[in-house]
């Protein structure tokens, strides 16, 4: 039986719908409607407050790293997927490179800028 590196991409694209789920919702409440409009403080959302935080703490980077990648793993995924039952099957093999390329040089981007902080 040939191996498959299916579930790869899979898993990955699950996780990054859940965290998109989950997170974003939230990040759009907060930075879309509750901040503009006055209701909440915007001192949280600093700059300097945030940069200190992310260069004080290795969690903090880890999670922003989540956010950031997760989502353009499922991404990939999805606009993969959509792009071969467009009718584009033909070049389904270049698509998957693409697609996945992008996800994975935008992982490596946001560590190397996470990590220079």
């Amino acid at each position: 039986m040939a191996k498959s590196n299916e579930p790869i991409w899979w898993s990955l694209f699950s996780a990054g719908g859940m965290v998109a789920a989950m997170i974003f919702p939230v990040l759009i409440i907060i930075t879309g409607i509750l901040v503009p409009f006055g209701l909440i403080d915007d001192d949280p959302l600093n700059f300097e407050r945030i940069y200190t935080a992310l260069s004080q703490s290795y969690l903090i980077k880890l999670i922003f790293f989540i956010v950031i990648t997760l989502p353009l793993f499922h991404w990939a995924h999805r606009f993969r997927f959509t792009l071969v039952d467009v009718g584009l099957k033909s070049i389904s093999t270049l698509i998957s490179i693409l697609c996945y390329g992008g996800a994975i040089a935008g992982t490596i981007i946001s560590a190397i800028i996470l990590l220079r902080i």
